[in-house]
């Protein structure tokens, strides 16, 4: 029995999607956590065992995780108003540690971020927060993946109405600073072999890389090459930055941590793992454009 949260998430789906056309050739069952269940396409709920509720609740957890031989963690964006990170994340998680203790899960896959032993990491905000709730996971016993990944492709797509308004788009990083970048469905891709192919023991991290490094000068090239038009980036101060943020509703402690991610991110903070074979991740930035961006911009 594989367990999955978050299944109607920008990575969970994609997760879903995979474990549905291949879990059932290798005997295995699907459960997922869900808040509504009526947002799970019929013919997805037709074939999984489907748990209502928050997987931060207990007795939500205890319930799912009955049976269950590995499970697809993620801690959810939702909480802006959180009075810390750390309730946003290990906050979050302690309830499923605990579960999956007592249940004896054997396998988790989570989604996390990279940074771990790099200078900047114990002050990297959500990144932090992220890496003390894998900490937490693996100290339950359970053998445990933390999907290491830089900046999303995909969080491009917040942007589509300003490319496609004023051709720009915005961050707060330098211009020059080149990093990872990778696109969901191949972190999706790395969850799912994970969860399916339970041969791995232990505690360990699985960095998400994509193909190469590129900074937002690099990005805005591309975008403008695959688009056929003109993009450029621009840097956005932090108090811009801040005042966004708090805008969208969110409170103190998630806005400073965002801040506090992307100004270690500009420290270099997703630079310190090697890309190997290992580490890289197959779908490149200009493919990405081209499959994901342009038909969304072009809407």
């Amino acid at each position: 029995m594989i367990v999955l949260t978050t299944p109607t998430g920008n990575i969970g789906s994609q997760v879903l999607e995979t474990l549905l056309n291949e879990a059932p050739e290798r005997g295995e069952e699907l459960r997922v956590i869900v808040r509504d269940p009526a947002k799970l396409p019929e013919e997805v709920r037709a074939r999984v065992d489907v748990v209502p509720g928050s997987h931060g609740d207990a007795d939500v957890v205890d319930r799912a995780f009955d049976g269950a031989d590995a499970v697809f963690w993620v801690a959810p964006s939702s909480g802006p108003r959180a009075p810390s990170l750390d309730a946003v994340y290990s906050g979050f998680t302690r309830a499923a540690a605990k579960a999956f203790a007592a249940h004896g899960v054997g396998h988790v896959v989570g989604v996390s971020a990279l940074g771990r032993g790099t200078p900047v990491a114990g002050r990297a905000g959500h990144v932090t927060a992220s890496l003390a709730m894998d900490d937490l996971i693996a100290g339950t016993g359970v053998a445990y993946r933390a999907l290491a990944n830089p900046s999303f492709m995909d969080n491009l797509l917040r942007q589509v109405t300003p490319i496609h308004d004023a051709g720009v788009f915005t961050d707060i990083v330098d211009g020059d600073r080149a990093a990872p970048l990778a696109a969901t469905r191949d972190i999706a891709a790395a969850a799912a072999g994970l969860l399916l192919d339970r041969s791995w023991s232990g505690t360990d991290e699985v960095p998400v890389l994509g193909p190469e490094d590129l900074s937002p000068n690099d990005v805005a090239r591309i975008m403008s090459e695959v688009l056929a038009r003109p993009v450029r980036y621009e840097r956005q101060p932090l108090d811009d930055f801040r005042a966004a943020l708090t805008g969208h509703g969110a409170g103190d402690a998630v806005v400073e941590g965002f801040v506090a991610m992307m100004t270690a991110k500009d420290a270099g903070l997703d630079t310190g793992v090697p890309r190997t074979d290992r580490t890289a991740s197959p779908t490149t930035f200009r493919t990405w454009c081209e499959e994901v961006l342009k038909p969304a911009v072009q809407v």
